[in-house]
């Protein structure tokens, strides 16, 4: 990443007067804590979103994972040992025409508690982004988590109707009959799952671009299919003038770096996503590139470091 020398047009977009905070009908502005984050990699616009958090079982960081190590890792950060707080990030890129939202965030599902997630739609308008200003959706995958904020009532009107919605081929076919024998989820979980994607493919199936490895999106906005968390998952890679970021999706959590052999309770495959996962923390590393992901802590703008068989987090310094 490289500091930014004069505002972009994402930040002009977000930037805030003293008189814009002082509206309090204006969505989101009254917050007591940053939720929207930006950034320039070369000419491309990036604007980091927070969807609010997530509470999981602490478990779910590593179900693999002996208890009083998991325990003893939890405590180390300063966690509590049973309940974990996963973030919930989505990410607006602009690049050249193309205004693209990467993933959507959870919605609001009737049959789950999600009091501290849901806000990703409040957010953008926030930040004055329209949603009819959105040329494309790039989808991670089709967990409810990255597709449910485009079910949220009032929505899909409010999208332009030739809006591009880009996912993996592999990932469309699994969700036509999903293999969950594998996952480690809270009740509820599953079901909420299968009927989120049922909903979203019916409703948005005649905007789905599905692609089979690599498309690029736009100039410089490149979506690789990784598999392994689910077997159409996919990840972002940004890159102009020099600079890069990848947004990782779910390939990454915020145990992963320490413990990348630990299985994440929504992984389908929890062995090729370790595998993905280890692939691309080493390439990261390797070539310095920035990288942002989903449950990584707001705005989880980072670097990659290697230290013997395992991996640190470097958080990237804000910009102001």
């Amino acid at each position: 990443m490289r500091a930014m020398l004069k505002s972009t047009p994402m930040q002009e977009a977000t930037n805030m007067s003293l008189d814009n905070t002082s509206h309090s009908d204006r969505p989101g502005l009254d917050e007591p804590v940053p939720s929207r984050y930006a950034l320039r990699i070369g000419e491309i616009d990036v604007l980091v979103v927070s969807d609010g958090v997530l509470m999981l079982p602490g478990a779910m960081l590593g179900y693999n994972a002996d208890a009083a190590v998991r325990a003893a890792w939890l405590e180390d950060k300063f966690l509590p040992p049973d309940v974990f707080e996963w973030a919930l990030n989505a990410v607006v890129v602009r690049s050249g025409a193309r205004t693209i939202l990467i993933d959507a965030g959870i919605g609001a599902d009737p049959g789950l508690n999600l009091p501290r997630a849901g806000r990703l739609v409040q957010r953008l308008e926030a930040a004055g982004i329209d949603l009819s200003s959105v040329t494309d959706v790039v989808l991670t995958h089709l967990h409810m988590d990255h597709i449910g904020g485009l079910l949220v009532d009032g929505v899909r009107d409010r999208l332009r109707p030739d809006l591009r919605i880009h996912a993996a081929a592999a990932e469309i076919k699994f969700w036509a009959s999903p293999d969950f024998s594998r996952v480690n989820m809270p009740p509820g979980f599953p079901d909420a799952l299968r009927r989120t994607a049922k909903r979203f493919l019916n409703e948005y199936d005649s905007q789905m671009r599905p692609f089979d490895n690599d498309y690029e999106v736009a100039p410089g906005v490149l979506v690789r299919r990784t598999g392994g968390h689910t077997p159409g998952h996919s990840v972002v890679r940004l890159a102009s003038g020099g600079d890069r970021l990848t947004f990782a999706g779910d390939a990454v959590f915020q145990v992963g770096f320490e413990h990348p052999d630990w299985h994440n309770g929504f992984e389908h495959d929890p062995e090729e996503a370790a595998r993905v996962r280890v692939g691309l923390l080493r390439e990261l590393a390797a070539n310095r590139e920035s990288l942002v992901a989903t449950h990584l802590s707001f705005p989880s703008v980072c670097h990659v470091a290697v230290d013997g068989d395992v991996f640190r987090c470097v958080p990237g310094p804000w910009e102001y």
